[in-house]
């Protein structure tokens, strides 16, 4: 039994992209000891690598010649059978040209999948929003545990980076409108690209300027049941109320917004002006918390504000493949 299991999470946490010391190495050397250790290795292979996602949208090349190569350390440590597969897909590998982008794909409960086009580089052009972050995948798990939230509701998403925990719910709560949003021109290429890449086609977004066109990227429309998806250029620090209101969202959300200090007050000059709606929004913001101290001072700030908030519970599954978070919050906010 621990052999279909232990293929299974290298599955979720390869395909994911995931440190490669998350992965359960210890498991699999145990696992080979035995007379199936080169079936279960061609298990995994199957399951990673050769998997169809794995294959049109593989992570980067250096990510899969380390996970080859520790496979391969991990096989010739045992009595195993010789595995020529696992040498030929390494020789193959090892002649590919890196590129700045890899994918990443999340594994969905319904059996579909969350594809992402991702920055190699934590940082680039200037942003941090060209990478997913582990918030936004603590916030996706929770909005697919409480899915009656987003259902056949309007929600919009601030700082929506590139799109996944968006897309999730897109793909697994039925929102009727889905309005992704973000400033930086570079994440909101990325962000439209990713849209595109999981068969979702957005209108014209909602901007302060010009409309975000969509022309001229890949992605056939869904059928009629799925939402209405939109991409907008929000600047927290100027969107106009009637812009907002506009929108009429029913709920909002956003992960990992809350990380610098000299944006606090934008963000809740914003939520500030959504109260003006006839009936102000239901708002989550998920947070990982690198300093207590900014933290802390968002919640001073939202108090300061006339804004109400309580922690709500942490979603009880483990759907998407990520670090132990004890430091993430996800903040229920009543404007």
């Amino acid at each position: 039994m621990a052999g279909p299991d232990l293929a299974a999470r290298f599955q979720r946490g390869f395909l994911a992209g995931r440190p490669l010391r998350s992965l359960p190495w210890a498991e699999l050397e145990q696992n080979l000891q035995t007379s199936a250790g080169s079936s279960l290795l061609s298990d995994i292979l199957h399951k990673t690598i050769l998997h169809p996602l794995g294959v049109k949208y593989p992570p980067s090349i250096k990510y899969r010649r380390c996970f080859l190569t520790q496979l391969i350390k991990k096989h010739e440590s045992t009595a195993a059978e010789p595995l020529d597969e696992l040498y030929e897909l390494l020789a193959g590998i090892l002649n590919g040209e890196e590129c700045t982008h890899c994918y990443k794909n999340y594994l969905l409960p319904t059996g579909d999948s969350v594809t992402l086009s991702e920055s190699l580089a934590i940082v680039s052009g200037g942003t941090t929003g060209l990478v997913t972050w582990d918030a936004a995948l603590h916030l996706a798990e929770w909005a697919l545990e409480n899915n009656t939230i987003f259902t056949s509701r309007t929600v919009l998403e601030l700082g929506s980076g590139i799109g996944f925990t968006g897309i999730a719910i897109c793909k697994s709560c039925k929102p009727r409108t889905y309005i992704f949003s973000d400033y930086h021109p570079s994440v909101l290429k990325q962000l439209t690209q990713n849209i595109h890449l999981n068969s979702f086609v957005p209108e014209p977004g909602t901007t302060h300027c010009t409309p975000l066109e969509s022309q001229g990227l890949e992605g056939e429309a869904m059928n009629d049941q799925n939402p209405k998806v939109v991409v907008a250029e929000l600047d927290w620090g100027c969107v106009p109320e009637k812009q907002l209101l506009d929108l009429q969202a029913d709920v909002v959300i956003a992960a990992d917004v809350v990380y610098d200090p000299e944006i606090i007050s934008a963000l809740i000059g914003m939520l500030q002006k959504l109260r003006a709606g006839r009936k102000p929004p239901e708002v989550f913001i998920a947070s990982t918390i690198r300093n207590p101290d900014t933290y802390q001072l968002f919640q001073a700030q939202l108090g300061k504000a006339g804004i109400r908030w309580q922690i709500i519970p942490a979603p009880t599954t483990r759907i998407f493949p990520c670090d132990m978070q004890p430091n993430v919050s996800l903040l229920q906010l009543f404007i």
